[in-house]
């Protein structure tokens, strides 16, 4: 709607002074809007930078402690656990994934036992971290069923909720799993768990770092596009977040970020719901590797976490939580 023209109306003049943009901004950025991802690794005394995201690392959980401590020193909400599994631990059912003494059980443990509930805590529902064959569930002739798979999904979150995991998060995309993952915690005295449901998951080649991380890279015998979205479509999107909103999500995510803020766009005027984006491994390494090189500086970081607020998402889970306050210098 045009409220005036040029001379009487000029827009530039509210962009003049630093105190007048900032009274006329519309979306900021603060602690309160991330998560940060931690990924895991067995043994003692170890921090290992992941060689394909400069200034990530893996930790020990012996070595976790002071990572929480600076998260909950800046503010932030809640971290998400990813765990680098051995090889030796995994097989062709993911088993690893129903371990009682797996690492991120291990981890969920120490960290309640330690810091209560002064940060959640998000946990990954998914197999692909346990599968020698890299897929997020159980594979047959290159296929990954879809029911068979819920029915292990469904066990890797109580064993979850019970050591203590706040935000379930199903990364996996099998259909269903929300409403079977939500009446299985119901029955069993974990109503108050929330879930996350990674609702808008797409087949991405910008999760190439992560597999890495979490040691499932050069796995993958064939690709996930037969569960995964297809990066073509926008109305399945919606399609995929009103299902699992009836099924019993409390939030949903949507993954990759940056190149999908029409989608998040979309769910968010849709559904109403709260909105998470992942700004995933590839995203971060093609930002920092430019920062690295003198290429850019972290205004590219300021102004890509914007974005994600402008789209609509209420919370973002990014590699730059814990620096923010440096970022925003």
């Amino acid at each position: 709607m045009i409220t005036g023209k040029y001379p009487g109306l000029r827009l530039r003049r509210s962009r003049k002074n630093d105190w007048s943009r900032r009274l006329i901004e519309e979306n900021n950025l603060t602690h309160n809007d991330f998560i940060l991802p931690i990924f895991l690794i067995d043994g003692k005394d170890k921090k290992q930078e992941i060689k394909s995201m400069p200034g990530v690392y893996r930790y020990t959980l012996d070595k976790i402690n002071p990572v929480i401590d600076k998260a909950i020193k800046k503010g932030l909400p809640m971290i998400a656990l990813f765990p680098y599994t051995e090889k030796k631990k995994k097989n062709f059912i993911g088993a690893e994934a129903l371990n009682e003494d797996n690492l991120v059980c291990r981890a969920l443990k120490l960290i309640k036992k330690k810091y209560k509930n002064q940060i959640g805590i998000m946990c990954d529902v998914a197999l692909d971290p346990y599968t020698s064959h890299g897929h997020d569930g159980l594979l047959k002739k290159d296929y990954v069923l879809n029911d068979e798979t819920i029915k292990i999904l469904i066990d890797q979150s109580l064993l979850q909720a019970q050591m203590g995991c706040d935000v379930l998060a199903p990364s996996d995309m099998m259909d269903g799993r929300i409403g079977e993952i939500r009446k299985a915690l119901d029955k069993n005295g974990f109503k108050m768990t929330q879930i996350l449901s990674y609702a808008v998951k797409y087949a991405s080649s910008f999760y190439g770092p992560f597999r890495d991380a979490v040691g499932t890279k050069g796995l993958l015998k064939s690709s996930k596009k037969n569960y995964q979205m297809d990066f073509r479509n926008s109305n399945e999107a919606l399609r995929e977040v009103a299902l699992d909103i009836k099924e019993g999500a409390d939030m949903v995510m949507v993954k990759p970020g940056l190149p999908y803020l029409d989608i998040i766009k979309l769910v968010k005027e849709n559904f109403k719901i709260p909105v998470m984006a992942y700004q995933v491994s590839g995203e971060y390494s093609l930002l920092e590797n430019g920062i690295k090189k003198g290429l850019t500086n972290n205004d590219i970081v300021i102004e890509s976490l914007i974005a994600f607020k402008r789209a609509g998402a209420n919370a973002i889970v990014s590699y730059y939580a814990d620096r923010l306050d440096t970022i925003l210098k």
